[in-house]
């Protein structure tokens, strides 16, 4: 799959948008969906992250927010699979940027919207990549 211009789209982002959209969709996404999101919504509230790196997440997570997508969230499955192509592609890039604090702090939200079997899913967020 080729991606998108998400930067485009970095208007759209918000933290009220971006929690509504979580909630909303986050059981169809799915717990991996979800983590990687989160991760990256805590990596941009991070100070180790240059301002490159947060464009970058604001891009990723404005599109992910956009009702402008390539393919519209209102398609099962297919739907969400441009914006996980997005989140995994930013996430990749700023990877190295994110502690383990972050990852617990992700972790730790996952919990409370998914059970344990559910959050397994979520394990390594690059293998089988979307």
């Amino acid at each position: 799959m080729e991606l998108p211009d998400f930067m485009n789209h970095a208007g759209y982002f918000s933290t009220a948008d971006f929690l509504e959209k979580i909630s909303r969709v986050g059981k169809r996404a799915g717990a991996k969906f979800v983590y990687a999101a989160l991760i990256l919504y805590y990596t941009l509230q991070s100070d180790r992250v240059s301002t490159k790196d947060k464009a970058l997440i604001i891009g990723a997570l404005g599109y992910m927010i956009s009702p402008l997508d390539i393919l519209p969230d209102a398609y099962p499955i297919v739907g969400l699979s441009d914006d996980m192509a997005v989140l995994l592609f930013v996430l990749r890039k700023v990877w190295t940027n994110v502690d383990p604090e972050i990852q617990q702090k992700a972790h730790d939200r996952l919990s409370t919207w998914f059970d344990e079997d559910e959050q397994q899913e979520a394990g390594n967020l690059f293998d089988d990549e979307e």
